[in-house]
């Protein structure tokens, strides 16, 4: 038995409104909980397609004091997430404004079809068709 199980990865988000809009509503998870913590004048969100107890999800934290938007910097390469039909997603995403920097096809040196799009702080998010 492995002693060890991925419990979330974390990102900070410059405005939490916008990423947890982006999170639930164009990626369908669900907010999962919210805690504010006022001495440290931040806020953790944690996101996900299921309850912690048995799977991964993102924690989102906002800062309130952070005047401008986070670097993503060079070391973050993505997230990543399976969907069945990656045009239908991709066009449905379009529609709805968000960045699509990579559209649908098969990647580089194989027949995956993958595409990449971006969360509101420019974070980005590969998708793998899986069918």
């Amino acid at each position: 038995m492995n002693r060890f199980r991925f419990l979330h990865a974390m990102i900070r988000v410059f405005d939490l409104q916008k990423s947890l809009d982006f999170y639930t509503r164009h990626l369908g998870m669900s907010l999962l909980r919210k805690s504010d913590f006022p001495e440290g004048r931040f806020t953790l969100a944690f996101v996900g397609y299921g309850g912690e107890e048995s799977n991964t999800v993102l924690e989102l934290t906002h800062n309130w004091d952070q005047k401008e938007a986070y670097a993503v910097g060079t070391g973050f390469g993505h997230l990543a997430l399976g969907v069945s039909d990656i045009h239908a997603v991709c066009d449905s995403l379009a529609a709805e404004g968000v960045k699509i920097p990579r559209p649908p096809g098969p990647m580089k040196h194989g027949s995956t079809v993958i595409a990449f799009i971006e969360d509101p702080d420019g974070y980005k998010i590969e998708l793998i068709e899986k069918k």
